[in-house]
């Protein structure tokens, strides 16, 4: 996966249950874990699920509802033998075959099969409805922590990164911008610089953020997380400074490169509990 991954830890009836987001939109839920539930041969419990015709025409209805790029021909063909005894059906299988989205198979230490949350809940009942009760309510504290953090924490720092970048433009007025420019060599002088700063940060620039999320609103940092907006305050300070001392840009995005990941680092190993500290 391209974007940063926030993971955190569902806890419903003794049992731990992974869920990731990558835009604090979309949640995506181990159905490995969940399935541990049931057995000790979670791969097993997943696939026999999916090899239900009911289960197979939920998740068409969501790709198709979700999902621009899915395959309704190939769709077709699987609903028409689910059900069916000699029908197999596997998380890689149903990924590859209908170019799904709403399942992902994740490899390595911490992997296994994970589903957007309304997959997952769909499957949960089918594991057990009692189950199912213990993980939404577990989920439900879940959103309320993120919806603190996000309402104050994340607002904070968003506000705190427009402040600083007034100082990032006014630094570019007074050192990058000669006279003689037009108003339309101007903006382009502001934008090209902001993406000095995305491309630091984030890796890509401002278009390419829109052309690989066209159905998202806002732009690129309206999606980043507390930390990366933690990083990119700091960074339109040095930038700022840069700028004034002469910096020509070639040298100034490897500086502030080199920044951004040691001060994301820093962050991380401080630990979210040092974080919530800082924030009170």
């Amino acid at each position: 996966m391209t974007k940063k991954s926030v993971k955190e830890i569902l806890h419903a009836k003794g049992m731990d249950i992974s869920i990731y987001t990558e835009d604090f939109q979309n949640e995506f839920i181990s159905l490995t874990d969940i399935a541990r539930y049931k057995s000790d041969e979670p791969n097993d419990v997943i696939k026999n699920w999916m090899r239900n015709r009911d289960t197979i025409e939920f998740l068409g209805l969501w790709e198709s509802l979700h999902n621009p790029d899915f395959k309704p021909v190939e769709f077709d063909g699987f609903k028409k033998e689910a059900g069916l005894n000699a029908f197999t059906m596997s998380p890689t299988k149903w990924i590859v075959a209908v170019n799904a989205i709403g399942i992902v198979s994740k490899s390595g230490r911490y992997g296994g099969t994970f589903a957007h949350s309304d997959i997952a809940f769909e499957f949960a009942s089918w594991i057990s409805a009692e189950f199912k009760l213990y993980i939404i309510k577990d989920y439900k504290r879940l959103k309320t922590d993120e919806s603190s953090r996000l309402s104050l924490g994340w607002n904070l720092n968003r506000e705190i990164s427009k402040l600083n970048y007034r100082i990032h433009t006014e630094a570019i007025k007074e050192n990058l911008l000669p006279p003689e420019l037009t108003a339309y060599q101007i903006s382009m002088t502001y934008a090209n610089e902001a993406d000095v700063l995305n491309v630091a940060l984030f890796g890509i620039t401002a278009k390419q953020w829109r052309d690989e999320n066209t159905s998202f609103t806002g732009n690129m940092r309206d999606y980043a997380t507390l930390n990366q907006l933690l990083v990119l305050s700091n960074m339109e300070s040095y930038n700022a400074i840069l700028i004034e001392q002469g910096k020509p840009q070639s040298d100034r995005i490897q500086l502030l490169h080199q920044l951004a990941k040691r001060q994301l680092k820093a962050i991380e190993e401080i630990g979210i509990s040092e974080i919530k500290k800082i924030k009170k």
